[in-house]
């Protein structure tokens, strides 16, 4: 095997390996997200509040001629406590099969980081299907959960 489909190879395993995911925060936590599902992230503006909806569903909002619906996720995964809600990850709707564009407000996004596999601890979430694993890392735990919009 030449050195360049050696190293093309070993390539490959690192990118298996690896995920980059975003980390944000609601309330005093830190979650993160696959970055695979994320679509784009903007600024939290005006919601239009929707008669008898779920109790997850903030609303819905114009973002680019889009309808979108915005959902809580601190109603979805049971987080409790207050913050700025400042921001709106958006969803590709590709990768969410939920039939339209949808995103979930957050008080705060930190950054976008490389997980290896390794560092992921999967064991202590069975049974969750909300949550895809703890990561572990610099002295904190971040719970990895996954995108859901019901």
């Amino acid at each position: 095997m030449a050195s360049s489909e050696r190293a093309a190879d070993a390539d490959a395993v690192s990118t298996e390996e690896t995920t980059q995911v975003l980390e944000f925060g609601l309330g005093d936590e830190t979650y993160c997200l696959d970055i695979a599902y994320i679509d784009e992230i903007v600024d939290a503006g005006d919601l239009t509040a929707i008669p008898n909806s779920p109790r997850h569903v903030e609303g819905v909002m114009d973002l680019r001629g889009k309808t979108t619906t915005i959902i809580d996720p601190k109603t979805l995964l049971g987080v409790t406590g207050s913050g700025a809600r400042e921001r709106i990850i958006v969803f590709d709707p590709e990768e969410v099969d939920d039939g339209g564009t949808v995103g979930w407000v957050v008080d705060e996004v930190f950054q976008v980081r490389d997980v290896p596999a390794d560092q992921v601890d999967e064991a202590t979430t069975a049974g969750d299907d909300s949550v895809r694993g703890i990561v572990k890392g610099d002295d904190r735990f971040v719970v990895w959960v996954e995108p859901r919009t019901e």
